[in-house]
């Protein structure tokens, strides 16, 4: 796994052993920050369910201010905090070792990225939920392609779907 481009560009990433992190695939990270181009340069982003963190480190990579990244696992923290350490980005950056969904709600941003796993699909509703009583205006869900998201979450409406394989990014705007 590696950085696709930006201040990172091509610079190896750690992962996890085993399948409990699924990362996100190259080519949909690039397609994601194709996409956000325009609104990640100065941004506060926040990674939710961050695992290796590649997603957002990409965000630290193409202009973000900040990235925080939210990871309940040990050993996820543990890997985002040395791939951080090997690109010198500890400053631009912070890991909240806990339950995303509990930090989701009161976690000031710009862009919010979830990624929960997959098998967990309550846990979009209830994170889109948390999200639509903040003031995040831009939140975007990887998700199954054969899990249906609602098109409104309160305030927070769907306004645009990239499928790419196996994954889905729902775009939800305030």
């Amino acid at each position: 796994m590696r950085v696709i481009a930006g201040e990172f560009r091509s610079r190896p990433l750690k992962s996890l052993p085993g399948m409990e992190t699924r990362p996100t695939p190259d080519r949909l990270r690039e397609a994601l920050f194709n996409i956000l181009a325009p609104e990640i340069e100065g941004a506060v982003f926040v990674d939710a369910y961050a695992g290796t963190g590649a997603v957002g480190i990409e965000a630290l990579s193409r202009g973000a201010r900040r990235v925080i990244f939210l990871e309940k696992s040990k050993a996820a923290c543990a890997v985002i905090r040395g791939n951080l350490r090997s690109l010198g980005a500890e400053a631009r950056a912070e890991i909240r070792c806990a339950p995303a969904i509990r930090l989701l709600g009161s976690t000031a941003a710009d862009i919010v990225f979830l990624d929960p796993p997959y098998a967990l699909e309550s846990e979009y509703d209830a994170a889109l939920r948390a999200l639509a009583g903040s003031q995040v205006p831009l939140v975007i869900a990887q998700h199954s392609p054969r899990q249906m998201l609602k098109e409104e979450y309160g305030p927070l409406r769907r306004a645009r779907v990239r499928n790419q394989g196996d994954n889905e990014l729902s775009f939800y705007r305030r």
